[in-house]
């Protein structure tokens, strides 16, 4: 049995809460071993993941890499400008050769159908390594960050500051599914897409648009941010004056809860979005969170190749 890993949606919310226990374990079963050492299970030896690129990638690249090592299994590693793929062949077309390779292939890219072309006519699991429109495999390991700052998911209020973009979509996604609350802090002009916040309503979940950063941060559990220009995008002026209200600072920190979490996906714009003091303040666990990337990742692999949940 195999499965697609698009979406959070695409798994659900038991099978997420199965994926972070995983995680959990097998992070900590490995505590102090060397990085390159193999689980001692090796659950997916003799399997190979193909990673496509078409935007470039420091934690993707090398966590899906050690992943799939600590898994037992090995990668490919490809540039789409290195591929047919970057000389006009068909997503469809690749995606039905690779799948005579490889066991499963993840892809990062920009438009979003690309990687639903990529599923739709690939025989092996495909995965979501980020798009336009969402980064699942990072809400994974931002909820199993939080899980491990000894907070339960459900109930906990989380804040966003800035751009509405494809880590807000996912984090918007994720808290339909596991019971957290998600407020949203951002300018006129730049909400998260109308179909992801009517699909978490579908859910039974209302995502507060607020213009006042002190409000959107007050009494929240976790604050999370994120670059205000994307991958792609030119560094437009008009856009960073208005995300300057929301930069996440000590004074804006000061109205969440005293223990809460900050995160962010990295690479971090330092003095724009977030200042060194919050960065790598006590309350910062952006570098967990880095780390976790890989923990979480392998578990998602687990589950698309069936063996969670």
């Amino acid at each position: 049995m195999s499965r697609h890993f698009l979406d959070l949606a695409d798994a659900g919310g038991d099978a997420i809460a199965a994926m972070l226990n995983d995680a959990i374990d097998r992070k900590e079963a490995r505590a102090n071993w060397p990085k390159g050492k193999a689980d001692a299970d090796a659950p997916l030896a003799g399997r190979t993941l193909a990673m496509i690129f078409e935007k470039n990638s420091t934690r993707t690249r090398v966590s899906f890499d050690m992943a799939m090592r600590q898994l037992g299994g090995t990668t490919i590693v490809m540039d789409a400008g290195s591929m047919q793929l970057g000389r006009g062949e068909t997503v469809a077309d690749t995606a039905r050769v690779l799948s005579r390779f490889v066991d499963a292939i993840m892809i990062r890219t920009d438009d979003h159908a690309k990687l639903i072309e990529m599923a739709e006519h690939a025989t092996v699991p495909v995965i979501n390594g980020l798009t336009d429109h969402s980064h699942p495999c990072q809400i994974m390991a931002d909820m199993l960050t939080v899980i491990e700052r000894h907070k339960a998911l459900p109930g906990t209020r989380w804040a966003w500051l800035g751009d509405g973009n494809n880590v807000l979509h996912s984090i918007i996604e994720a808290g339909s599914l596991m019971g957290f609350d998600v407020r949203v802090g951002c300018p006129a002009g730049y909400e998260p897409s109308m179909e992801v916040l009517e699909a978490a309503l579908k859910r039974g979940t209302t995502v507060p648009i607020l213009r006042d950063p002190v409000a959107a941060v007050k009494d929240a559990d976790v604050v999370v941010t994120d670059t205000w220009i994307s991958m792609g995008q030119e560094h437009a002026e008009e856009k960073l004056a208005a995300m300057t209200p929301y930069q996440v600072n000590a004074a804006l920190m000061a109205h969440a809860k005293p223990d809460a979490v900050f995160l962010h996906c990295l690479p971090a714009h330092r003095g724009e979005e977030a200042t060194d003091d919050v960065l790598d303040g006590p309350r910062s666990a952006i570098w967990d969170e880095a780390e976790n990337r890989l923990h979480a990742q392998k578990s998602v692999l687990l589950w698309c190749f069936g063996m969670i949940g």
